[in-house]
């Protein structure tokens, strides 16, 4: 299986490819065209403003490009905290801006009860259905997961949502339709847990 880390300059691409690696899996970190086109899936990562990520894939040309990939093609694609919120129509970080639009969802700022903090930095155990294949050999509200964040989506179809966490409220911490599958927390940097749902996500037949 070949496994593309879209690099558009603002992901966390080393741990990923150490994850990959560490679950016997190749992964390139590529922005080529043909590279992606020619992958069997693809991983969105993403680290920092929504607004900065959206600047750097137009200016490298690769929003049509991956758009065809996810929505025509339908091509598996993984993505990673910011990579998950890229998916959105629309963020209200730093202003308003236009996401990549593949799920009816918004980013909007993490707004908790106190003790919760923001940003959220840290390990929170996820709740999710039983029979959900993402979290396949994991007990639902008990394993741990590594989050770093200040916004959160929000869809506007609940079916979207397969994953949830407690922090000062409820928290989109999974989503997935379709082919598209993504994650708030970093799942590289999850351990065991992580580990276990890239391995998941590998073995699911889309």
């Amino acid at each position: 299986m070949t496994i593309a880390i879209i690099d558009y300059g603002m992901g966390n691409v080393r741990s990923l490819m150490n994850a990959f690696e560490y679950i016997g899996e190749d992964a390139v970190v590529t922005a080529d065209f043909d590279e992606l086109e020619a992958a069997d899936r693809l991983v969105l990562p993403g680290v920092g403003a929504f607004g900065d990520a959206m600047k750097a894939i137009d200016a490298k040309g690769l929003k049509p490009v991956l758009d065809r990939l996810a929505l025509e093609v339908k091509k598996p694609v993984l993505g990673v905290c910011l990579g998950m919120q890229l998916f959105a129509r629309v963020s209200h970080e730093h202003g308003t801006h236009q996401g990549l639009g593949w799920l009816d969802a918004e980013i909007q700022p993490l707004e908790v009860a106190p003790p919760a903090k923001v940003p959220h930095v840290g390990w929170n155990a996820v709740s999710f259905a039983p029979d959900e294949w993402l979290f396949k050999g994991l007990p639902s509200g008990e394993s741990d997961y590594y989050f770093v964040h200040s916004f959160h989506m929000v869809c506007a179809d609940p079916a979207d949502r397969v994953g949830t966490t407690d922090h000062g409220g409820t928290v989109t911490a999974a989503v997935r339709r379709g082919n598209l599958v993504a994650t708030q927390f970093h799942p590289e940097k999850s351990q065991d847990n992580g580990l276990q749902l890239l391995q998941n996500w590998l073995a699911h037949d889309f």
